[in-house]
């Protein structure tokens, strides 16, 4: 599948603010069957300085300063991404649920693996094994997600259990939570958005010895029958990558829609949790408040 992707970021201040400096993660990062074509960054008023960056995670960032005065800021990213249909996911479809076939090794054999595991590169399951900022451990999430991790259990059905859960008994609500909420009061309140929802996977998978990450993104959306596609309305979209030993590697699971990660994602950045891989982020030096909105295209080019 090819899509063209379009980003746009404005940030109204209520007063001229003096310097700003932001970091930017919109450019996707090299991944597994995903080819990157004609990525362009567009910033308005132009910045002081740019630097491009990669790490430390599987992410690509930019950092800017912007020196003068201003009161708007305009951030554009476009690129074309050619995507293909994972080969494992058609296997994984093809097995019914409690089949031992196809699952994949057990969760022992994947948590003695991962903690023997010598790779502490940004791919490496030592990175995705233990609590972050954003994704603390919770005595709660552990234990509601211990009856997916039974003795023995493959890891891919252990996961696979684990996202249809979490779809099942927690609540999409865009009004529910922020960007900073932790996901052990998403799990208290059972609503939230894609964020908290992979959150709460990463937790889970994490309690149990299983390596998991934060996976930032895109993904296509599909209009009503006979209503066109509304350009800007897309947005971008999260959800859980588990490390399910050498042979399989990463896997990404999306909980908000109970589904394998399959050529509708679109990758941009995986790192431990939301605060490693956000989109926009930065400060500013001034006393006025600001308003950021965001619109985001993703645009199917095969029809």
């Amino acid at each position: 599948m090819h899509y063209k992707v379009r980003h746009i970021t404005t940030v109204d201040y209520a007063g001229a603010v003096r310097l700003a400096r932001f970091n930017l993660r919109l450019k996707p990062a090299p991944w597994p069957g995903q080819v990157l074509e004609d990525f362009r960054l567009s910033i308005d008023p132009v910045p002081w300085s740019m630097q491009e960056e990669s790490g430390p995670f599987v992410v690509n960032r930019s950092r800017f300063v912007i020196a003068e005065p201003l009161t708007h800021l305009t951030i554009e990213s476009t690129f074309g991404m050619e995507v293909s249909e994972p080969s494992l996911i058609a296997a994984m479809y093809a097995q019914a649920d409690g089949e031992s076939e196809g699952q994949g090794p057990s969760v022992e054999q994947v948590r003695d693996r991962a903690l023997r595991h010598r790779d502490l590169g940004p791919m490496g399951p030592a990175n995705y094994l233990y609590p972050s900022p954003m994704a603390p451990s919770s005595s709660a999430i552990a234990a509601w997600a211990s009856r997916f991790f039974p003795a023995g259990q493959g890891v891919l059905s252990a996961a696979r259990a684990l996202m249809r859960a979490i779809h099942a008994e927690f609540t999409y609500d865009g009004s529910a939570t922020t960007s900073e909420t932790l996901p052990d009061e998403a799990f208290q309140a059972r609503h939230g958005v894609c964020q908290d929802f992979a959150h709460v996977m990463i937790v889970a998978a994490r309690a149990h010895g299983i390596p998991a990450a934060y996976v930032s993104g895109y993904l296509r959306t599909i209009p009503p029958p006979g209503q066109p596609r509304l350009v800007g309305a897309d947005a971008t979209h999260a959800w859980a990558n588990l490390w399910c030993g050498d042979e399989l590697g990463w896997i990404g699971f999306d909980p908000t829609n109970d589904s394998l990660v399959r050529s509708d994602h679109i990758f941009t950045a995986m790192g431990r949790d939301y605060a490693d891989v956000a989109p926009v982020d930065g400060v500013f030096h001034g006393g006025a408040g600001q308003t950021m909105t965001v619109s985001v295209d993703v645009e199917p080019q095969d029809g």
